[in-house]
């Protein structure tokens, strides 16, 4: 990374975590933290909605707020404030255009900032050719630890998602987990649990091989003794949950040239930017 990260900002508890997070990640990497606010005016009954401008300035005046709490936790870090009119999502995808990534804030399943709803978060996750991170509120998040982990599929390829988390754990000087989660009912269907245990164990020894294989040429690099592998069975989603647990920051792909028209990330993505703890990094890749 060498350039900016984007943050939206929408005035919520959400956005602010998620700028704060940005701070840090660019103070390591040395970049610029550019905070984006989208304002568009309330469409609904204006004889009962609040002074369009007044709730401008609000946000204008969050915004502010936050571009001051980043300085001030990282002095030396290059913060730069926007409020932007048009649409939220053309107007982030444009801006994640320009940047190595785009940040923006979850509540968490049920207490969403409007930046995860799906009118906004999910078509900006679907279409944009940057990382973006989503960040939880403070009180939803777990006590995070410099561990970064990657949940790959042993049917896609593994380069973007390997490229972008072993970065990232080289500038924490931390571990990289590769996790491969592999639900065997996809395969056997209810007889799955019944499966012998001589053959989950094969089965798993395969799992095991063609997962470092797929490493082996990350394992060759100068950051190689970073990573660490790990196969685990079960449920794909709550496998990697239960596998971030603590962990600093969590990866996940999203696939391009979907066939599925609208803002589709596909089911694991989906769930684990829902109920994940940590941030959760998703990353575009053939």
């Amino acid at each position: 990374m060498t350039g900016r990260l984007v943050v939206g900002i929408d005035g919520s508890p959400a956005s602010a975590a998620a700028a704060a997070w940005a701070g840090q990640e660019a103070a390591l990497w040395d970049a610029d933290v550019h905070l984006l606010n989208v304002w568009r005016p309330p469409v609904s009954n204006v004889q009962f909605s609040p002074n369009p401008e007044a709730y401008r300035l609000w946000e204008e005046d969050r915004l502010a707020g936050t571009a001051r709490d980043v300085r001030g936790t990282y002095p030396g870090l290059t913060v730069t404030a926007e409020q932007a009119s048009g649409t939220p999502v053309k107007v982030l995808l444009r801006a994640a255009a320009t940047a190595d990534m785009l940040v923006l804030g979850s509540g968490g399943l049920g207490r969403m900032s409007r930046f995860l709803l799906g009118s906004v978060g999910l078509p900006v996750l679907a279409h944009s050719e940057r990382p973006v991170v989503l960040v939880r509120t403070p009180e939803g998040s777990d006590v995070a630890g410099p561990d970064v982990v990657v949940g790959v599929d042993l049917g896609a390829s593994v380069d973007a998602l390997m490229a972008f988390a072993l970065a990232e754990a080289e500038v924490r000087q931390s571990t990289l987990r590769v996790v491969h989660a592999d639900d065997v009912r996809r395969m056997y269907g209810y007889a799955a649990p019944q499966l012998d245990p001589g053959l989950a164990l094969e089965f798993r020894a395969e799992q095991e091989t063609a997962l470092a294989k797929a490493l082996a040429p990350w394992r060759n690099g100068p950051q190689g003794g970073r990573v660490v592998q790990e196969v685990v069975t079960g449920p794909v989603v709550s496998s990697l949950i239960d596998a971030s647990a603590g962990a600093g920051l969590l990866v996940v792909g999203r696939r391009r040239g979907s066939l599925h028209v609208g803002a589709h990330i596909g089911p694991v993505t989906h769930g684990v930017v829902h109920h994940a703890g940590c941030p959760v990094a998703v990353v575009a890749h053939d």
